[in-house]
């Protein structure tokens, strides 16, 4: 699907949809249970309906009524199903761990992008603790056999999900077990999602030295009501919409204590000049004299799409590093944001781990390939409010990815 989206800049008020990233974890949480929980505040997207669809007839029933999600754990899981993770790695590397753990065979499969996107060094850790999987790199990915507690030694810089995973996985084993991460931890900030979430089922998690200790023959425990909160990584799309809005752009439903890394996009727009009001649960942004800025990204590489369109709408040098894993996401995010910029005008330059980009205030416009990549369709959408001509985006219906009312949202806002 094309989409053009107008140039000039927006102004008004929106509320943020969902944590995607909350929504996965409360829901393997609730399927792993000892009773019902009733999940509130859901917003649905493609991501989170793989996720459901893997969990219902496995580990639990699930019910959607409206923007509330119920499951019905089972006792034991089912085996022998196939579950489509569609695109999805989410649901992909943090539901292997989990079906090792509970130990009744199962498959994998979803979009073969999915399958090329790294299981390793993950893969060897469950083989070598006694899961049974197929050849990695290619769908049906095959499991069986029961993860066996101990000492699990990983890297911190490949992916997050992969220790969210384990956290979920190994209290629902026989003995204790500890990970133990081998160098720096990037991305930490969605771990602590995870062992927020976990806790919030009961679960016990011992955090120091690098280390998560985790006592087996744990339950997961019930809370029987809970509630997703909003959205800070789709929610800064719209904070930079305001940073180049003369009368401002209002974010609701945002938690100003949430423990989500990604509501690190205030401090890079003060940072960066635009003017910013921050309450407990909204966010009002609108347009400064911004200057560009040194920006590190090892704890928030999906703020990267938006914060290089956001240089491109200040004034001078801006350096993002710390991206090198934008390689490993839905596209080559390296390749598909500079591509993004220079195919509307910006001036960029790819570095080993990042980006340098000189703005000027503007872009031109012009044609972008979203690659299929839903963070890229939202961040050419945003950018057409800096540029002279319109925007056309190329596979715009990628946003269903995580944010299927995006376009509605982002036109309801009001043109300046």
């Amino acid at each position: 699907m094309q989409r053009i989206v107008a140039c000039g800049s927006r102004w008004g008020s929106v509320k943020a949809i969902s944590s995607k990233s909350h929504v996965h974890r409360l829901l393997i949480c609730a399927a792993l249970a000892d009773k019902k929980t009733v999940i509130r505040d859901v917003t649905f997207s493609k991501d989170i309906m793989a996720t459901v669809a893997c969990l219902n007839g496995y580990l639990a029933d699930i019910f959607i009524d409206c923007e509330t999600i119920t499951v019905v754990p089972y006792k034991k899981a089912t085996a022998g199903n196939v579950l489509n993770l569609n695109e999805s790695g989410s649901t992909y590397r943090f539901l292997v761990p989990v079906a090792c753990a509970v130990g009744e065979s199962v498959s994998f499969t979803g979009a073969e992008r999915l399958a090329q996107r790294p299981l390793s060094p993950l893969y060897e850790l469950l083989v070598e603790h006694g899961a049974c999987l197929s050849a990695e790199g290619k769908f049906p990915l095959s499991c069986s056999g029961r993860l066996t507690a101990g000492e699990f030694a990983i890297s911190g810089k490949v992916s997050s999900q992969f220790i969210s995973g384990l956290i979920f996985a190994l209290p629902l084993l026989e003995g204790d077990s500890v990970i133990r991460i081998t160098d720096k931890m990037e991305s930490y900030p969605y771990i602590k999602m995870t062992l927020d979430a976990v806790r919030s089922f009961g679960i016990s998690v011992i955090e120091e030295d690098n280390a998560f200790f985790i006592k087996g023959n744990q339950t997961y425990v019930s809370p029987r009501e809970i509630s997703a909160e909003g959205d800070w990584s789709n929610a800064a799309f719209f904070a930079v919409l305001g940073a180049f809005s003369q009368k401002g752009v209002e974010i609701t439903n945002v938690d100003e204590g949430s423990l989500q890394g990604d509501k690190e996009i205030v401090e890079i727009l003060k940072k960066m000049g635009a003017e910013v009001l921050q309450k407990s649960n909204s966010l009002f942004v609108k347009t400064s004299k911004m200057h560009g800025a040194e920006i590190c990204a090892e704890q928030i590489p999906d703020l990267v799409p938006i914060v290089a369109v956001l240089a491109c709408g200040a004034e001078g040098k801006t350096v993002i590093s710390g991206a090198g894993r934008l390689r490993l996401k839905e596209s080559d995010r390296i390749e598909s944001v500079y591509q993004m910029i220079k195919n509307l005008g910006g001036n960029i330059e790819k570095t080993a781990d990042g980006f340098i980009i000189e703005g000027n205030g503007s872009l031109s416009g012009g044609q972008v390939d979203s690659v299929n990549d839903h963070r890229i369709v939202m961040a050419s959408s945003v950018a057409a409010s800096i540029c002279k001509e319109n925007v056309t985006i190329l596979c715009a219906e990628a946003v269903q990815k995580s944010y299927p009312a995006f376009f509605e949202d982002f036109e309801n806002l009001v043109l300046e």
